[in-house]
């Protein structure tokens, strides 16, 4: 007797073991990226580049090349290259820390290039020689790997060249905050990510020059100093005057500039800038300002001078050109083109004298992206979601037949970079169960080696449940993907409350077929708190096809919502989801998202939390805005209808609006128009602010947020 209860008192303490004891619990310090523990808990990775065909791997402090088995062989470390740096440059301090950003532009010789903020270096490992490049006090950098010229700002707002020898070249003398050149321009819209392009012999510049002195100042305040200072930011919004974007080119030879001589009218956007394989001419996609009459457009680089317009294309809504063109390289005559003309995006051949040759790729899928070229088998690598609309495959396409050759092993979300000539890939790529597996991809027939299998970081803390499928949409046709989250001990006979997670917007997703169906870390936070967390993306999301994201159009957010309450209805069908016990929660056009159906669907949602709100449309900026909702002159009905404005007096449920008080993207009139319009209707947000912060919440200040977030739900709901 003694004994068994020994034994059952035994059992009763190993029951009764903290959690932590068997399996640990995850804090926002685990899951967060802001978190202290983040890191250690992201899954096994490798830093890999490619040197020509060869793959190399990247150290903090060393590279080398790695084979398909992974077996390294190390080619330098950085204790040897300062070494060197200090004895042949007199330099007394340690140079580069850090060999992660190491870069190979020579496929025929042993030269590294690595950068730091002061000087880059072109570094041979073999002859120890070294060819050192000033940076301090620049920004905004572009380097040609052809000529070794380097284009770059300083802070006096100047665009300036450095050539191979070090010599360094003033291009302007107008650059001022209102005069802005060799920065992306259009706001970053139409796929616009930089400013500055170098021809294919390095010899000439194209760069943006940006008038956006008749642009309207928006009042920023810093208040940091003593006194708040204002720190206007220039936003064009919808319907007003916009910015006044022209291109410049740069010779290196003549060391003179000249402006394309772009047609009237000035009002529209340049975009998508491209050079020709014998760097005489450049191609540009030019837009109207009502974003529905997209034009090719060639200019020859030696005088500016307009050439010939090489593909229109036209829309009752909205055109949206988002690639430059690339030229074959066994073919400077011919190049490609994507277009999402017939319904969804594709790849189209055409020639320099602008006929369409055929169509490379149809239907009813998306080319998410173009990786290159493999010359030798004259085929064009891309990246699709041909498999299925959450998948994303790695797909080579023959130019002279068309056939598509899949490469890699059909599930899951797929990440691949191609070596120089095309020959071989590494490909990153996760499924639902798998964390990142990274394989090298033969591209000629798809064979692979798996060079990483990375273990489940998360193995040792309890995990939640994540269960993916479908509904259909408001329109009764169309499919729509969910994610669900659900607590590790998921009981169905219990009821819990859920909080419907939403963006919504364009240009992007939440549902896909990568690891845990692409949860998002605080989703699994809120599920060890007991919550079932559910997310839909709903018509006017990406990678669906044009029709799929242009439903929205003239109306954001009422398709949207539609869409959404789909969803709601599929939660209140089952019978452990606490249909009165219901949040939402979403940033940016998620924060509208979520007052928009806390505000219209009132008795649905008892708490929510919006994150840098959009309010109404007339404040956002003019790109974005006008091409979803046209200018408020025209129409008026539509803004009218999507403003949260008037919307106020209906608030119902525990609202938190959060914003960064900086925030240059949706600025703070928004959320502080509704505020107003809640007071004067007498219903009662909550309401934080993060000083200095822009449109996210950067570093440590990110788990903060997300611990607010959290709060809330857990004291309302």
């Amino acid at each position: 007797m003694k004994t068994k209860q020994l034994i059952i008192a035994a059992l009763l303490a190993l029951v009764s073991l903290p959690m932590s004891a068997q399996q640990k619990l995850f804090t926002l310090e685990d899951l967060n990226f802001g978190g202290r523990n983040y890191h250690n808990l992201r899954p096994q990775n490798l830093f890999l580049t490619w040197w020509g065909d060869q793959l190399m791997y990247q150290d903090a402090e060393e590279w080398g090349t790695i084979d398909n088995k992974g077996n390294r062989k190390t080619l330098c470390t950085l204790d040897e290259l300062n070494f060197l740096l200090t004895a042949s440059h007199d330099v007394k301090h340690r140079v580069y820390r850090s060999a992660f950003n190491v870069s190979f532009p020579y496929p025929d010789q042993p030269v590294a290039l690595l950068r730091n903020a002061k000087s880059q270096i072109l570094f041979n490992w073999k002859t120890k020689e070294s060819w050192v490049q000033t940076l301090e006090g620049s920004t905004v950098r572009k380097w040609s790997k052809t000529s070794k010229a380097l284009a770059y700002k300083k802070a006096d707002q100047q665009l300036y060249v450095r050539d191979a020898d070090n010599k360094e070249w003033q291009l302007t003398t107008d650059g001022s905050r209102e005069i802005v050149y060799g920065e992306a321009v259009h706001r970053n819209e139409f796929g616009i990510d930089e400013g500055l392009f170098w021809s294919p012999d390095g010899q000439r510049l194209a760069f943006y020059r940006m008038d956006q002195s008749m642009v309207t100042d928006y009042p920023q305040v810093n208040i940091d100093p003593r006194v708040a200072e204002l720190e206007p930011e220039k936003y064009p919004m919808a319907g007003m005057t916009s910015h006044v974007v022209t291109v410049g080119v740069y010779d290196l030879k003549t060391k003179h500039t000249l402006y394309l001589q772009t047609a009237a009218p000035v009002d529209r956007y340049f975009t998508n800038i491209a050079w020709s394989p014998d760097s005489k001419t450049i191609y540009m996609f030019e837009l109207n300002r009502d974003q529905n009459d997209c034009r090719l457009i060639s200019y020859n680089a030696e005088n500016g001078q307009r050439i010939a317009e090489l593909y229109r294309e036209t829309s009752d809504k909205y055109v949206e050109p988002l690639h430059p063109i690339r030229f074959l390289p066994w073919d400077d005559t011919k190049f490609i083109m994507q277009s999402q003309k017939d319904g969804y995006n594709h790849l189209y051949l055409f020639n320099i004298r602008g006929e369409q040759v055929k169509q490379l790729t149809s239907g009813p899928w998306v080319v998410m992206d173009v990786l290159g070229f493999n010359e030798k088998q004259r085929s064009i690598i891309i990246a699709s979601n041909e498999r299925h609309p959450l998948q994303r495959n790695l797909f080579a396409v023959d130019v002279k037949s068309g056939r598509r050759t899949l490469l890699d092993n059909g599930e899951g979300v797929h990440r691949g970079v191609l070596s120089a000539t095309g020959a071989s890939l590494y490909d990153r790529w996760q499924t639902p169960t798998v964390p990142n597996n990274i394989d090298v991809v033969n591209a000629a027939n798809g064979k692979s080696a798996r060079l990483l299998t990375a273990s489940n970081p998360w193995q040792d803390f309890v995990t939640p449940i994540y269960e993916n499928g479908s509904i259909k949409a408001a329109d009764g046709t169309t499919d729509l993907y969910w994610r669900m989250v659900k607590p590790a001990d998921f009981d169905p006979q219990k009821k819990y409350p859920t909080v419907v997670y939403v963006y919504g917007g364009p240009h992007a997703h939440n549902v896909d077929a990568s690891w845990h169906w692409a949860s998002r870390s605080w989703e699994t936070y809120m599920a060890q708190k007991g919550y079932i967390v559910f997310i839909l993306d709903n018509r006017g999301s990406e990678n669906r096809g044009r029709d799929f994201e242009q439903a929205t159009f003239r109306q954001l957010g009422q398709v949207e919502m539609q869409d959404q309450m789909k969803g709601v209805d599929y939660l209140k069908s089952l019978p452990y989801v606490d249909a009165d016990r219901l949040g939402v929660h979403g940033w940016s056009f998620g924060g509208f998202m979520t007052i928009s159906l806390m505000t219209n669907y009132p008795n649905v949602f008892k708490v929510g939390v919006a994150g840098g709100p959009v309010i109404d449309w007339k404040w956002y900026e003019v790109m974005y805005g006008e091409r979803y909702m046209d200018t408020p002159e025209t129409n008026p009905e539509g803004y009218a209808k999507t403003s949260l404005i008037a919307k106020a007096k209906n608030l119902k449920g525990r609202l938190q609006i959060i914003i960064g008080y900086n925030d240059p993207t949706v600025v703070p009139q928004h959320a502080l128009s509704f505020l107003k319009a809640c007071a004067e209707a007498g219903t009662q947000p909550d309401f934080f602010v993060y000083p200095g912060e822009g449109h996210n919440m950067r570093g440590h200040n990110s788990v903060h947020l997300h611990e607010r977030i959290t709060r809330y739900f857990e004291d309302y709901l």
